[in-house]
C-alpha cells in the first residue's frame, strides 16, 4: 500500500506492520503493566528492558523516517514542562535522584513520541487494545493461579532487605481474594492500577465493538471481562472515573447532534455540571464516597495531601526538584509519610506532586499540556468529518476514544500521580503529540473494519478525512 496520509511512517508497498505493531504492543504492556514487569524480572531486568524498548523505538524511528515529523510539531507545553524538570536539577534538594527521575521522564517521553509518529490513529487503537487484553487476561489468570495453587497471599518479589519482613498489605503481590470478591491486584500488584487498566479496556473494547473493528463475540467477551475486573478491584476512584467517562460520552454525542454552530448551551450546561460535581465532592465528600463504600479521607489520601501541601509551601515557586516516583531513602520523602514500614511513593494527586516537585512554575507549564490535549481530542470527537469542501460525512465511533481516555486520565489524576509516570504519561504525551499534528478524522462509511493481522499494513492510505475545523 502507499505511504502515510495520517501521520504514519513512510514505508514500502510490501512492508508488513507486524514489527511495528509488536513493538507498540510491548511498549504499552511494559509501561502500563510496569509493576508486574518489575515483580517478574526485578529492577535490573526492568531497566535493561526499558533501555531496549527505547533504543528499539529510536532505531525504528530513524529507519522508517515518519513523513510528518518536525520538531516544531510537538506541543510547546511539552517542551516547557521538560525544560523545567531538567532545570530543576540545579536547585534540587536531592540532585542525584533528580537526574535519575529526569532521565526516566525523557526516555518515557521519547517512547511516546515515537509511538505517536510511527502509528496511525487506527493502529494506536488496535495495539493499545491488544496490550490491554494481555494485561487484563493475564492478571485474572494470575489471581486464579494464586487462589487455586498458592492458596495464600503472595508477596512481591525483589523487595529491599529492610522491607523483607514487613507485613504491610501494600507489599503483597496478590491478597488471594479472587474467590472472596476482591479487591484483586493482578499482575500489577495494585487494585487501583488494575481497576484503571480495566477502565481503559472497557473504553477501548466498547469502541472497537461498536465500530465493528472486532468480532461481536470477541468484543462482548472482553467488555464483560473488563467489567468483571472493575467489580473485583472495588476501586471507588475508578468508579468515579467511569461515571465521568459515561457523562463525557453523552456530552460528546449531544455535541455531534447539535453541530458546531449550536454548542454554546452545551458548553454552559457542561461547565455547570463540572462545577457542581467538584463542589459536591469537596463539600460532601463523606456522603459521595460513602455511596461507594469508601471513607471520606479516601483511604488516607487527605492526610497525605495535607503533608504535601505543607511541604510544598516551603518552596512554592520552583519546588524541591523533580523526582517522578518519590525516592523514599532521601528527605523530605523519607519521613513524609510512612505506613507500616512501607514508604508512600507519590502524593496520590498529580497536581500536588507537580507543585511539590517543580513548584507553581511547574503547574503553570503542565496544565496547558493537559488542557490543550483535552481541547484537541474534544474536537476530534465531535467535529463532523469532511472530504474537502463537500458535505459532512457520517461520524465514526473510533474518533471518540482519545477524548474518553483523556477524561479517565484527568479524573484519576485527582487521586493518583500516575499521569506523570510510565503508562499514563505515555498515553498523555502520545495523545498530546498526535492530536497536535494529525488532523484527520475517520468516517464511518469507510472506517477500517476487521482485518487479519497479516493483511494490515503499517500505514493506512484510505479511510481518513480532513478535520473540518
Amino acid at each position: 500500500m502507499a505511504g502515510s496520509k495520517d501521520g504514519g511512517a513512510k514505508t514500502g508497498p510490501n512492508k508488513s506492520r507486524l514489527g511495528v505493531s509488536a513493538f507498540a504492543i510491548c511498549a504499552f504492556i511494559f509501561t502500563l503493566g510496569s509493576n508486574g514487569v518489575r515483580n517478574l524480572i526485578g529492577w535490573p531486568g526492568f531497566i535493561l528492558l526499558a533501555v531496549t524498548l527505547v533504543v528499539t523505538g529510536i532505531v525504528l524511528f530513524v529507519r522508517l523516517k515518519p513523513e510528518r515529523f518536525r520538531w516544531y510539531r510537538l506541543p510547546a507545553p511539552l517542551y516547557w514542562f521538560l525544560l523545567v524538570i531538567v532545570l530543576s536539577i540545579f536547585w534540587s534538594q536531592y540532585r542525584f535522584e533528580t537526574v535519575l527521575g529526569v532521565t526516566a521522564q525523557l526516555a518515557t517521553t521519547v517512547l511516546a513520541v515515537v509511538l505517536a509518529f510511527l502509528l496511525s490513529w487506527q493502529e494506536v487503537l488496535r495495539t493499545l487494545g491488544t496490550a490491554l487484553r494481555y494485561l487484563i487476561g493475564l492478571s485474572l489468570l494470575f489471581e486464579l493461579w494464586v487462589s487455586l495453587v498458592v492458596r495464600e497471599p503472595l508477596r512481591q518479589n525483589f523487595l529491599p532487605s529492610e522491607l523483607a519482613e514487613s507485613k504491610s498489605k501494600l507489599l503483597l503481590w496478590s491478597r488471594d481474594l479472587l474467590f472472596s470478591g476482591g479487591p484483586i491486584q493482578g499482575l500489577v500488584a495494585n487494585s487501583v492500577m488494575l481497576g484503571f487498566i480495566a477502565l481503559l479496556g472497557l473504553i477501548i473494547f466498547s469502541i472497537q465493538l461498536r465500530a465493528g473493528l472486532v468480532r461481536r463475540f470477541n468484543g462482548w467477551f472482553w467488555v464483560g471481562l473488563s467489567v468483571c475486573t472493575l467489580l473485583l478491584t472495588r476501586g471507588a476512584t475508578v468508579w468515579v472515573a467511569l461515571i465521568a467517562v459515561i457523562v463525557g460520552l453523552v456530552v460528546a454525542l449531544w455535541a455531534r447532534r447539535l453541530g458546531p454552530e449550536r454548542r454554546v448551551p452545551l458548553y454552559i450546561v457542561s461547565t455547570a455540571l463540572v462545577t457542581a460535581a467538584v463542589a459536591i465532592t469537596l463539600f460532601a465528600r463523606e456522603f459521595v464516597f460513602g455511596l461507594l463504600g469508601k471513607s471520606g479521607d479516601l483511604t488516607g489520601r487527605v492526610d497525605i495531601w495535607d503533608r504535601v501541601i505543607h511541604l510544598a509551601e516551603q518552596r512554592p515557586w520552583f519546588g524541591w526538584g523533580w523526582v517522578s516516583y518519590w525516592a523514599p531513602w532521601v528527605e523530605p520523602f523519607k519521613s513524609l509519610d510512612v505506613k507500616k514500614n512501607a514508604a508512600t511513593m507519590s502524593a496520590h494527586n498529580t497536581w500536588l506532586d507537580v507543585w511539590l516537585q517543580i513548584g507553581i512554575v511547574g503547574v503553570l507549564v503542565f496544565a496547558p499540556l493537559v488542557v490543550l490535549t483535552i481541547w484537541r481530542v474534544w474536537f476530534r470527537a465531535v467535529d463532523p468529518p469532511r472530504r474537502g469542501y463537500g458535505p459532512a460525512l457520517p461520524y465514526a465511533t473510533s474518533s471518540l476514544w482519545p477524548f474518553l481516555i483523556m477524561i479517565a486520565l484527568v479524573v484519576q489524576s485527582l487521586t493518583e500521580s500516575r499521569l506523570l509516570i510510565e503508562g499514563n504519561w505515555v498515553l498523555l504525551v502520545l495523545l498530546a503529540v498526535k492530536s497536535r499534528f494529525d488532523f484527520v478524522l475517520p468516517s464511518s462509511d469507510i472506517e477500517h473494519t476487521r482485518l487479519p493481522w497479516r493483511r494490515v499494513p503499517i500505514v493506512h492510505d484510505t479511510g481518513q478525512v480532513e478535520l473540518s475545523r
